[in-house]
C-alpha cells in the first residue's frame, strides 16, 4: 500500500521550490545509524516504501527501522493525448519534499556493518545520492 495522508485540507497543490539545506530533520533523533540525502528533491511514496521494505528485509526483523519522512504533497497529472486547457489534472501520486541533508531513515539495535549494508540497499532505491551517518556518543 502506497504511503499517503488520510485527509488533506487542499486536494491539489503547486509545485514549489526545494532549495537550500535542511535546518530541521537533519540530525539523528531515534536510531544509532541513519541515511542522509546529499541533494534536494522529491521522493515518492513508493520509493519510501521500497526503502523501508529493503531495510527490514535485510535486517531479518532485528533492530528497529525509523522512517523520518512522509509524502504529504500531491502531484497531479493529466491523461495522455488530452488537449491543453480544461483545468488541472487529478492527483496522481504523493511525494515528500526533502532538502539537502534531510535524514530519511534511521536504524537502532544492530551492528554498524549490518546497518551499512542495509542502508546500501536503501540508497539504491532512492532517486538521489545518500550518505551513511552514525551517532557520535562523545558529544
Amino acid at each position: 500500500m502506497a504511503l499517503m495522508p488520510k485527509r488533506v485540507k487542499w486536494r491539489k497543490s503547486q509545485r514549489g521550490k526545494t532549495q537550500g539545506a535542511a535546518t530541521r530533520g537533519n540530525k539523528l533523533s531515534f536510531g544509532e545509524y541513519g541515511i542522509q540525502t546529499l541533494k534536494a528533491g522529491w521522493i515518492t511514496g513508493r520509493q519510501i516504501e521500497a526503502g523501508r521494505v529493503a531495510a527490514t528485509h535485510y535486517l531479518h526483523r532485528e533492530g528497529k527501522v525509523y522512517v523520518r519522512i512522509f509524502p504529504q504533497k500531491p502531484v497531479s497529472s493529466k491523461p495522455l493525448e488530452t488537449r491543453m486547457g480544461k483545468g488541472k489534472g487529478d492527483p496522481d501520486y504523493w511525494v515528500a519534499c526533502v532538502k539537502e541533508g534531510t535524514m530519511l531513515f534511521e536504524i537502532s539495535g544492530v551492528e554498524e556493518d549490518i546497518a551499512r549494508n542495509a542502508f546500501a540497499r536503501v540508497a539504491n532505491k532512492m532517486p538521489f545520492r545518500c550518505r551513511f551517518v552514525k551517532r557520535r556518543h562523545g558529544l
